[in-house]
């Protein structure tokens, strides 16, 4: 059985203009222990894919359709009660930025023993203990005295650590990391990467990773979807997607990337912009900005094509030129 399959799922957003569809017909599935990517631009409805799996759609939005099945439990059926003995529990999530996440009155052992107490029947000497013990399996040096610190007196890594070994205290099966390394520099992002990475290997944990970058994807995750405008145009292997991309989105953000471009030489970049949710383009949303666009892009919203291993939907799926393959050491397994 899956560890979670989410199917056909819909996420509107009510309006005095009408209704603004966020999420169309999203699906994918996660293995235990299975690393996933998500991949877009801003906009793209990475984060509102996340949000949705933990039932943090705030109102005027709502889950319109679909099912979001974990552990074969649809947890759109699912009352508030219910939920948040799964949130934070058997699902953790880890946010952008930590000092966002991290209250700052509070100090580090204070706000971790509270995850244990809210979820489990424990003593505040064994909440301390085990707390001590996961601050150790994220790399932090000296616990005990980050225990007693308040978030401000951490460096930006040592935050993300924290947040990650909170999400850790409960032995989730699932980690979700919206964009977890955006507000760190590149050698701490590597960092917190390879942290993730060791983490979900020798615990079995499921990885969904959020992040509009394709070359962290493919250091760390088996698989991956790209997503456009609130709907998946590409989903598959990450080794298929980086070195045989088909969409022509796909084939765009692989091209932007710094490392795709001759030093010294302007980057490349995908013309034009993410569309509003208030003015998506009829047929393919991508027509607009696609430079292999034909007159059916403009009217006819593209169906799924099964190319090899991956999932495209594009009206020149299978005969699109395939992009520059991405120049890194890709995640082969």
């Amino acid at each position: 059985m899956a560890l979670l399959e989410v199917r056909n799922l819909d996420v509107t957003f009510a309006s005095w203009g009408g209704n603004l569809v966020a999420l169309r017909d999203v699906s994918f599935s996660l293995e235990p222990g299975e690393r996933l990517g998500i991949v877009g631009e801003s906009g793209a409805g990475k984060s509102v894919a996340a949000f949705a799996i933990l039932n943090l759609i705030s109102r005027p939005g709502y889950i319109s359709g679909g099912e979001i099945l974990f552990e074969g439990q649809d947890l759109t059926q699912l009352s508030p009660q219910e939920m948040r003995s799964i949130r934070g529990n058997r699902i953790s999530m880890i946010f952008q930025d930590p000092m966002m996440t991290l209250n700052p009155v509070l100090t580090v052992g204070v706000q971790m023993t509270e995850v244990l107490h809210a979820h489990r029947e424990i003593s505040a000497e064994e909440a301390r203990s085990r707390a001590l013990q996961t601050l150790t399996r994220v790399h932090i040096s000296s616990p005990e005295k980050r225990f007693d610190q308040y978030p401000h007196e951490l460096s930006g890594g040592m935050r993300q650590r924290v947040v990650i070994a909170t999400a850790l205290l409960t032995e989730s099966s699932l980690i979700i990391a919206d964009e977890p390394t955006t507000a760190l520099d590149v050698t701490i992002q590597a960092e917190i990467m390879d942290l993730l990475l060791e983490l979900c290997e020798l615990n079995n944990v499921g990885l969904i990773l959020i992040t509009h970058d394709l070359s962290v994807i493919s250091q760390v995750s088996q698989h991956a979807i790209v997503m456009y405008a609130g709907r998946v145009v590409e989903a598959g292997p990450i080794w298929e997607i980086v070195n045989n991309a088909q969409h022509p989105y796909t084939q765009g953000l692989i091209g932007a990337l710094p490392q795709q471009t001759t030093p010294g030489k302007r980057l490349n970049q995908i013309r034009g912009v993410m569309p509003s949710l208030s003015n998506i383009p009829e047929g393919c949303a991508f027509n607009p900005r696609c430079q292999l666009v034909m007159e059916v892009c403009r009217t006819s919203v593209p169906t799924y094509t099964n190319i090899g291993s991956t999932r495209v939907a594009c009206h020149a799926a299978g005969s699109a030129q395939t992009g520059n393959p991405l120049s890194l050491e890709h995640n082969k397994t």
